[in-house]
């Protein structure tokens, strides 16, 4: 058997703490100190532990802020390496001693032991995509909050508009030609109104550099065949294809929705079996974003004119099942919204079984087994 190095990385922003594991359950595990947190540093350590030990190397370290560039860099130089998932590591209850050495030398002995859970690696492209459909959420978070902070100080000055609908033509040409008491509130209507306005222009530029990649992007037939489903439209389908990678890593699809946090809790003991609300692990952006799209599948299942332009160009098979998802969770939304479940209960019971739908549906997509990651 060809001979392994394990190697425990406490990675930080400038430094990176270091320790090996030797081979066998009793092998030495021992520091090798700190270097420098930049990649070539890294080259530099890898190349020295090679023809110190003349064996095969094989990294780990916690996920965190630092992301995954680490990791690319030493699957690059052609070494194993996994990211751990911190909230699957092993602590001793007892254990009150935490230092980078120590956290190593713990992470490097986890690893030869196959006690480490790797998460999923996205390739430097999709997490781009996906950086950028979190800054488009970010920026419609603060377009949120800008509306609401000016309609709090309008109605606090007793001012309140009494038209159908606010954000419109009509409401902001209220806005501009509202004559306030004093110079201060005027320029705070003034501030309110460009902080508007500018979180307004981030969301178009985000949403139009979106429109933009996709057309190149590997996983276009993915986004593609998820706005055949109702409900999805570009935006929430690049966002889910990006926040959820590759489904073939789901053997099934409640290990999908587990991921996703939407499964419920539980709490059993001999023969009582208690369950509480959904775990809420794993991927919020995701989770949120299908329990909105969810709201959809309350109204009769129909094909609608948009939504029959998506579907042009799409594999039958993906719009067969668009429509049988389309059947069951109306029938499934009904049914429980029969039986006086709140609304908010029901919308996470159905975005739970979109979420399987969506996995029988692109799980075997051929533009997820094509890779632009370099070799």
């Amino acid at each position: 058997m060809e001979k392994i190095i394990w190697v425990g990385l406490d990675v930080h922003k400038d430094t990176i703490a270091v320790a090996v594991a030797e081979p066998g359950r009793r092998g030495e595990v021992r520091g090798l100190g700190v270097i420098s947190g930049d990649l070539q540093a890294v080259e530099k350590l890898t190349a020295r532990l090679r023809r110190q030990y003349e064996a095969k190397l094989s990294f780990c370290y916690e996920a965190g802020p630092c992301g995954f560039v680490l990791a690319r860099r030493l699957r690059q130089l052609g070494h194993e390496c996994i990211v751990a998932a911190p909230s699957k590591i092993a602590r001793a209850a007892g254990d009150r001693i935490k230092t980078d050495r120590r956290d190593a030398a713990k992470l490097a002995r986890a690893h030869r032991a196959g006690d480490l859970e790797g998460i999923y690696i996205p390739e430097a492209t999709d997490e781009a995509i996906r950086d950028l459909c979190r800054a488009r959420t970010d920026a419609v978070d603060d377009l949120r909050r800008s509306r609401q902070r000016l309609k709090s100080f309008l109605l606090h000055h007793g001012y309140h508009y009494q038209g159908k609908g606010h954000w419109g033509a009509a409401h902001m040409r209220y806005l501009r030609e509202l004559v306030l008491p004093h110079p201060a509130m005027k320029a705070i209507l003034e501030e309110c109104l460009m902080a508007i306005n500018d979180a307004a222009s981030r969301v178009e530029r985000c949403e139009k550099a979106m429109g933009d990649l996709l057309v190149d992007w590997r996983l276009r037939p993915a986004v593609e065949a998820l706005m055949a489903f109702k409900g999805f439209q570009i935006v929430a389908a690049m966002i889910t294809v990006s926040e959820l990678g590759a489904l073939a890593r789901f053997e099934h699809p409640r290990k999908l929705m587990a991921y996703l946090g939407l499964v419920p809790s539980e709490s059993t003991s001999s023969d009582k079996r208690r369950q509480g609300s959904i775990t809420k692990c794993g991927n919020p952006h995701a989770r949120w974003l299908l329990i909105e799209c969810s709201q959809h599948y309350a109204m009769p299942p129909k094909v609608s004119k948009e939504l029959s332009r998506r579907q042009d160009n799409v594999a039958p098979e993906i719009i067969k099942v668009s429509w049988a998802a389309q059947n069951r969770l109306h029938r499934r939304f009904m049914s429980l919204m029969a039986r006086r479940i709140h609304r908010n209960k029901v919308l996470v019971a159905v975005a739970r079984e979109l979420t399987g739908f969506i996995w029988h549906a692109l799980r075997n997509l051929p533009c997820y087994e094509q890779s632009t990651q370099p070799a």
